[in-house]
């Protein structure tokens, strides 16, 4: 092993992970504020902080997006990008983490918050990046250490391993024993921590937690293993180089103290990610970059800056990159960099060049998108990974406010979706509306204030409309005649037409077995398009599906029939026909896949039901302990909020996919409120 399993790689990239206000932020000002990149930690309550900067982040005292910033620590260089923790933003985190050495999760002692942590440390562990667990908020800890790692621990499938055990006063904690140091320190409220005598009882219990942590460390370690056996104390360097050996093979978790607030256990911390978490040679290995001389980056966040045009974040993993450099990327584009600026900020501190290591960000590469591999040489690059965004739980109809606004909002809106791609538009082919698409209320809510905000488009905004159909119970004959003189020549098309219902899933089908020429053959095309046109809208106010129209007979006038005669019988045939025909309104149901910690899944079958939902059934999440999959057959109109209730009852962890699956008839007084809803709103 030796002293280089533990030396400084060069720039680093850390991700702050965790549970919804787990104290990231504060933990990242309390680390600016130690390593004096700034006077003194911000607050995010008071607005201040260097994370959360946004207006909206501001607005709602919650991280919507994240933030990089950076700072040196003996004399190394760091970049943190601290995530958000709410599910809803949860894109971000996802397209950062591949860019990182190593991660703090970021939690607390709360049982309620466990299903959050397990889904972080999930896509920590599938993607093989070190990580370090910091239980924040110690000084509000009432319960022991031991019982809490019992509650944590199965959340992650590698074992949570102490590095630090708390020294109690009474019922507060007062400092900490560095396990693997063998020494006590005392906090001091913004300040560094007091070394201090480790002795009595302090000291019996470090003696028993730090050979609970040289147990869990031989299971990797033979020679450890047999020192432990012949009851021989191993060597301090030899313990390190097994934690930082154990951290980047993603056999361990180890587990740190401190209560970022105060500024305790901040520099414990960073002491351990200097000599234990990775640097950007082990990372770009991890993601399999190929050997080469181009420098060669990965882009984790685009954004457009209000008066400063779009920037890509972005990680350089090898080689040397200058400003005005050509960049190709794995997505095809290519472009010129047009200014590197430091991560830190507003992000105005522009800067010649960048290394292997470092995260800046690019000026202006418009054909770069989030999730691309770049590269300086002439061949545009692999693709290192592929971030699939998130399937989206809540939509809403969204229009300018002011009709003049229609071009900008639909550009405003595309450089959304280049910002967050778990952002998605439709265009509803029925009514119009542009549909957005995202990963819960807040989400929606942000999106609305940043188009309000930064790109100056006001929208309203109502709720997407269902595609609820009809179609008919009875077969009839229907003719459809269209006869108007006004001066030279006139119009005139006749057409019968045989209207019936065909099986459910079977569509629109059109024939016609006219004999003796009454409907000449080149007006047949016109006659099917008026058809077209009359099921567009049935008798109860909506598409038509599920009918075959036969034309059997007509006539025609040599001098006055034309296509457009034609096709308007065709039309008056099919809307004087359909009221006949015994109509029926229908709905879409969809196949919904809802997975939620097993103690929620009693109200989730509650929901359902509640929902009008016909539960499938339920098994265990595959590979996930603690967690079911609940299957159910959904009305299109109960699933729109159903995420609100879902993430409500399951402490913001749970949700869904769903898909399509047939349209089912309603009758009764529940067709008659929907007719009745959509006729007002028409």
């Amino acid at each position: 092993m030796g002293q280089d399993v533990r030396s400084p790689r060069g720039p680093r990239c850390i991700a702050l992970v965790g549970p919804f206000q787990s104290g990231k932020t504060t933990l990242l000002e309390a680390i600016l504020a130690r390593t004096g990149a700034i006077p003194r930690a911000g607050s995010v309550d008071a607005g201040t902080s260097v994370g959360d900067a946004s207006p909206e982040a501001r607005h709602h005292k919650m991280s919507v997006g994240l933030s990089a910033a950076s700072t040196s620590f003996m004399g190394d260089s760091y970049t943190f990008i601290d995530c958000p923790g709410s599910v809803e933003f949860a894109h971000d985190m996802r397209a950062a983490l591949p860019a990182v050495d190593a991660a703090i999760v970021v939690c607390e002692a709360d049982e309620k918050k466990l299903p959050q942590l397990q889904i972080i440390l999930r896509e920590l562990e599938e993607l093989r990046i070190p990580r370090f667990l910091f239980l924040n908020k110690i000084d509000k800890a009432n319960k022991r250490i031991r019982e809490t790692l019992a509650t944590l621990q199965p959340a992650s499938r590698v074992p949570l391993v102490l590095r630090q055990i708390p020294i109690w006063k009474g019922e507060l904690i007062e400092g900490f024993v560095d396990l693997a140091l063998e020494r006590a320190f005392v906090y001091r409220e913004h300040k560094a921590s007091e070394v201090i005598a480790l002795e009595g009882g302090d000291l019996d219990r470090e003696k028993e937690a730090r050979f609970s942590m040289l147990e869990k460390l031989a299971d990797h370690d033979d020679a450890l293993m047999e020192q432990l056996l012949e009851d021989i104390e191993p060597p301090r360097d030899a313990v390190f180089d097994d934690l930082a050996r154990e951290l980047r093979e993603g056999q361990i978790c180890p587990v740190l103290l401190g209560a970022a607030l105060r500024e305790n256990g901040v520099l414990r911390l960073m002491k351990a990610l200097r000599h234990e978490a990775p640097g950007v040679a082990e990372t770009a290995k991890r993601l399999g970059v190929p050997q080469t001389k181009d420098a060669l980056a990965y882009i984790f966040k685009t954004m457009h800056l209000q008066h400063g045009g779009k920037l890509s974040l972005a990680r350089v993993l090898t080689g040397h990159l200058d400003d005005g450099a050509t960049l190709q990327s794995s997505s095809g584009g290519a472009g010129r960099i047009s200014g590197i600026y430091a991560t830190s900020g507003a992000y105005d501190s522009k800067r010649p060049s960048a290394e292997a290591g470092e995260t800046v960000a690019l000026g202006k590469l418009d054909a770069v998108r989030t999730g691309d591999t770049v590269s300086s040489g002439k061949v545009a690059p692999q693709a290192l990974v592929k971030v699939e965004p998130i399937a989206p739980v809540l939509a809403m109809s969204v229009a300018a406010a002011d009709r003049k606004d229609d071009v900008k909002l639909g550009q405003a809106l595309l450089r959304l979706n280049e910002e967050d791609p778990s952002l998605t538009m439709v265009q509803n082919q029925r009514t119009h509306d542009i549909v957005l698409w995202g990963q819960g209320e807040m989400h929606l809510r942000v999106a609305q204030e940043r188009l309000r905000d930064r790109f100056a488009v006001n929208v309203k905004s109502h709720p997407p409309a269902i595609g609820y159909q009809e179609t008919i119970r009875k077969a009839i004959t229907q003719r459809g005649r269209h006869k108007k003189q006004s001066g030279g020549h006139g119009q005139f098309g006749d057409v019968v037409l045989e209207i019936r219902p065909v099986p459910r899933g079977e569509g629109f089908t059109f024939a016609e077995k006219v004999v003796g020429g009454a409907v000449p053959r080149n007006y047949i095309g016109a006659v099917e398009e008026g058809v077209v046109d009359g099921l567009a809208r049935g008798p109860l106010g909506f598409p038509v599906i599920d009918v075959q129209v036969t034309l059997t007979d007509g006539s025609y006038h040599s001098v006055d029939s034309s296509d457009l005669a034609f096709r308007t019988a065709a039309r008056i045939g099919v809307s004087e026909g359909l009221p006949q025909c015994q109509p029926v309104l229908l709905e879409p149901i969809h196949v919904v896949e809802i997975v939620c910690p097993n103690d929620a899944t009693a109200k989730i079958n509650a929901i359902l039901s509640a929902r009008r939902g016909q539960i499938l059934g339920f098994d265990t999440r595959d590979g996930w302990s603690g967690w079911d999959c609940v299957r159910a057959m959904m009305p299109e109109a109960e699933i729109g909020e159903l995420i609100v209730e879902l993430r409500s009852a399951t402490a913001g962890a749970g949700s869904f996919t769903r898909q399509f699956d047939h349209m089912a008839e309603v009758t009764g007084r529940a067709a008659d409120q929907i007719i009745a809803a959509h006729r007002d709103a028409a």
